[in-house]
């Protein structure tokens, strides 16, 4: 099978790999879509924090927002997973230790995390071996490009509801990327009213053109009660700015993360009474995830400004955008497409 590998800072190749096989309790699944992710991009920069503490190393095959058809099983596998489509948890725990047998495998400190810790291949190739407990499956109503999307919807979704609002109650989300944008989609769902504030005011037409009530920069924010504030950006003063901007007694979330140590005054929160809320992983809101998109009360295809090929992938991690992409923050790779038999230029 074709597989995109990393082999160091910048450098990547593409190659015909041996497939997958299903060793006992896991399964083969066909991928159909990967989302190309930021934390890839710091896999190919060579920033990645992981990189640096020996929890992954070159070479490597990246890939964790993933859905595709489950086509083969290991030994002790209901074989009703047979065909089906799925998508799943990155976060594979060790299963034995408290934080696993408590529910919190997510941050078990022995995890796999597909396409990222610990050698584990992820999902950007034709094929790729998963344990049958980290998947979820995905109903008729939720095609690929969704399928793709709940991953960092996971994200966004613990983000939503740590941020306790109720419909009415105004929300501001600092970063308009695909996890800001997507937290901006759930709250609206759920009858907030939603700003979001970016850097430029080009980076903000994808937030109003789904929904957003406001969209900012830092010279144009009105002076408003936040009810809360999500911070999804990657610059290092905006948890402080979340804590100085929300209203006293509520809450900051942060999912962000910056290349340096974030500034945040404790004082901030102290005298106003905030709760600051950390968020991990998608882990606990992929099923609330998979639900809200099937009902239709969120949408997230929008944000996907094109599906390209496993051809591509280094190219985009290193910067470059398709010049017929739409605006959305998203690229997405159809594994399947292999544009040496194929002239098309995009699947």
């Amino acid at each position: 099978m074709r597989a995109f590998i990393l082999t160091g800072p910048g450098t990547w190749t593409v190659e015909d790999v041996g497939p997958p096989r299903a060793a006992p309790g896991h399964v083969v699944v066909d991928i159909a879509r990967v989302g190309v992710c930021g934390t890839d991009g710091e896999l190919f920069s060579g920033e990645m924090e992981y990189l640096r503490d020996g929890l992954a190393a070159y070479p490597l095959r990246p890939g964790h927002e993933w859905c595709g058809t489950v086509s083969a099983l290991g030994d002790g596998v209901d074989p009703s997973w047979l065909g089906r489509r799925t998508t799943g948890d990155t976060q594979i725990g060790c299963g034995r230790c408290h934080r696993c047998r408590t529910g919190r495998q997510h941050v078990c400190d022995q995890r796999h995390e597909i396409g990222l810790r610990r050698g584990f291949d992820g999902a950007l190739a034709e094929q790729m071996a998963v344990p049958v407990t980290a998947l979820l499956p995905l109903p008729d109503s939720v095609d690929d490009t969704a399928g793709a999307m709940v991953e960092p919807g996971g994200n966004a979704l613990r983000a939503v509801r740590a941020a306790d609002l109720s419909p009415g109650e105004r929300l501001l989300v600092i970063g308009p990327g695909t996890i800001g944008l997507l937290a901006a989609l759930f709250a609206l769902a759920q009858g907030c009213e939603v700003h979001v504030l970016g850097a430029t005011a080009a980076s903000l037409e994808v937030a109003v053109a789904h929904g957003a009530h406001g969209a900012w920069t830092a010279d144009t924010l009105p002076d408003l009660r936040w009810d809360a504030v999500i911070d999804a950006s990657n610059a290092p003063g905006s948890p402080g700015l979340a804590a100085e901007l929300v209203d006293a007694g509520r809450r900051i979330v942060l999912i962000g993360l910056s290349d340096t140590a974030s500034c945040l005054d404790t004082r901030a929160l102290v005298m106003k009474d905030v709760r600051a809320i950390g968020i991990l992983s998608a882990s606990p809101g992929l099923a609330g995830t998979i639900e809200l998109y099937a009902s239709g009360a969120v949408d997230p295809r929008g944000l996907v400004a094109a599906t390209l090929t496993l051809d591509d992938v280094g190219p985009v991690l290193r910067g470059d955008r398709p010049a017929d992409a739409g605006p959305g923050p998203k690229i997405h790779i159809d594994p399947s497409y292999d544009r040496s038999i194929d002239t098309r230029s995009t699947p």
